[in-house]
């Protein structure tokens, strides 16, 4: 893929939103209306692959905008690129339909590695970036991944959009 026109994904998970896992939440559905309007404009302006690391909260919400923008406009492909591959093993029963939903309708699984370490998610995430042009970011300055994943992509020049998830 072209690194130009690809794009990758990173956020809070739901224990770090405000709302928690409420998508009804007005805050919720306000940031899915913004992430929205971000990957329209990335295709705007040539993006056509979307990665997305496939984690509960922000990271789902993502893949399906990216999903949806997909039946509008034409030749845009998304990656679900998955840390490992008990990811979702420990989620509930309903999280998990969600993830192997999404997964089965994404172009493409890339998966980091086999086994789940301490640095899988920090692998998968240098993974995205390093293979990406742009990074849109859900995210309220919490310390974390989220974090570690912005200032990454900074200091190896991705053009960042932040969306903030408390507006």
């Amino acid at each position: 893929m072209d690194r130009e026109r690809t794009c990758c994904f990173t956020g809070h998970r739901p224990e770090k939103l405000p709302w928690r896992d409420n998508e009804e939440d007005p805050r919720c559905l306000a940031l899915k209306r913004r992430m929205t309007a971000a990957v329209e404009q990335a295709w705007e302006q040539g993006i056509r692959h979307f990665m997305c690391g496939m984690a509960l909260g922000a990271d789902l919400y993502f893949c399906e905008a990216v999903l949806a923008l997909r039946k509008r406009r034409v030749g845009v492909t998304v990656e679900a690129v998955i840390p490992c591959e008990e990811q979702a093993a420990r989620w509930r029963e309903k999280d998990r339909t969600r993830y192997f939903d999404l997964v089965a309708q994404c172009n493409f699984e890339t998966m980091v590695q086999r086994h789940y370490d301490k640095n899988c998610m920090l692998r998968r995430n240098r993974y995205m970036v390093d293979r990406s042009g742009l990074l849109i970011a859900a995210y309220n300055g919490l310390m974390g991944g989220t974090m570690y994943t912005i200032h990454y992509a900074n200091k190896h020049g991705l053009d960042v959009v932040i969306l903030d998830v408390e507006e």
